[in-house]
């Protein structure tokens, strides 16, 4: 498969029984936020795009 001159796009995946669909994140990306493995993160929609942003911590947690 050719390399892509934007290493930033991605595609759509679906899967289970097509209830939900999947996308893979750049490591660059992921290393660059700090975020880990199995870390919960907000999706919400905006206009005819996809936000992603860090689950909020509650006050008094522990990391």
């Amino acid at each position: 498969m050719p390399r892509r001159k934007n290493e930033n796009i991605r595609s759509l995946t679906k899967t289970g029984r097509g209830k939900t669909y999947s996308v893979t994140v750049p490591i660059k990306m992921i290393r660059e936020l700090g975020w880990q493995r199995k870390q919960k993160v907000v999706f919400s929609i905006r206009g005819k795009s996809i936000t992603i942003r860090d689950w909020p911590i509650k006050k008094g947690q522990k990391l």
